[in-house]
């Protein structure tokens, strides 16, 4: 993966645990505006010592969140903090809540730690398939690490504006007849049904792509995942929203997985149009109540 550029103003860290491997957690650079880039997907990495329990296709992890670090490359012209994962969704999703709990209960949906890629085949070796132990040790290793570093970027912004935006920005293949009926909607935008932020921040961001040649859906098939669910928090003045792509808009859905410059070229003037209605409306929101600040 390559993270995006942070810049001249903004401080970049990368964070990694040497005693697990040499692979970075995540990649965080900091920005001063009311605005966090969470991309808990677009990481690419199996660490070296987890390699071989995978199997040649998993391998391949067609289920990333490919390039999303390109299409979000605005982001410091906003003036964002962005955080990217670096490690691969096969190894641990952060957007799943360490609980392990369904997020979409009834509805297929992948797990905290995947063993089964969106279509349905094995990740792992028969055998290797990690047992509690090991997912204790990943949810330690990484997932902590990325939450402890997000709520920190959330609280550092709070601090200086009376509302923050989280942008969760994901993408997803159109086509997944295991997950979802037909073609996906080209943007899908979820706000936990409305819970996850205020209803001007929401039509904000919705209202780059009403009216354009794309489909769009607001708490579609997908309404948020843990993350939003978690962080957004309107009362206390953090307002958080998913954006799911369809990935056809910007790339190539087979393997090697190409980014096409030409119809990315008309897509990511829409996110950022996107992003910024949303930034826009938080921004003209008043001040919530000090008591909820961030609470829990």
């Amino acid at each position: 993966m390559a993270p995006v550029s942070p810049g001249k103003k903004m401080a970049r860290e990368t964070v990694r645990e040497p005693s697990m491997s040499s692979t970075p957690h995540y990649v965080l650079a900091q920005g001063d505006g009311p605005l966090v880039i969470s991309i808990p997907h677009v990481g690419g990495a199996i660490p070296d010592d987890l390699r071989n329990r995978y199997t040649s296709s998993a391998l391949e992890l067609e289920d990333t969140d490919w390039h999303l670090d390109r299409v979000y490359a605005f982001a410091e012209q906003l003036g964002a903090t962005v955080i990217a994962a670096t490690v691969s969704r096969y190894v641990i999703d952060l957007n799943r809540p360490a609980t392990g709990e369904s997020l979409y209960p009834g509805m297929i949906s992948t797990s905290l730690c995947p063993t089964e890629t969106f279509r349905g085949a094995p990740l792992y070796v028969e055998g290797r398939e990690p047992d509690a132990e090991e997912v204790e040790r990943r949810i330690g290793h990484y997932w902590r690490p990325y939450h402890i570093a997000l709520k920190a970027e959330l609280a550092r912004l709070r601090d200086r504006h009376p509302h923050v935006l989280l942008w969760e920005a994901h993408s997803i293949a159109s086509c997944l007849p295991r997950l979802f009926h037909g073609k996906l909607n080209d943007f899908n935008f979820g706000t936990s049904d409305g819970q996850s932020c205020d209803p001007e921040v929401a039509a904000g961001a919705v209202g780059a792509v009403r009216g354009s040649r794309w489909s769009w859906v607001l708490n579609g098939r997908f309404k948020g995942g843990f993350i939003t669910r978690r962080y957004g928090e309107p009362a206390a003045g953090v307002h958080a929203v998913q954006l799911e792509m369809s990935q056809e808009l910007y790339m190539d859905e087979t393997p090697p997985f190409a980014w096409r410059a030409e119809q990315a070229a008309r897509i990511v003037p829409l996110v950022r149009a996107a992003v910024e209605g949303a930034l826009t409306a938080v921004r003209g929101l008043t001040a919530p109540r000090p008591e909820a600040l961030l609470a829990g």
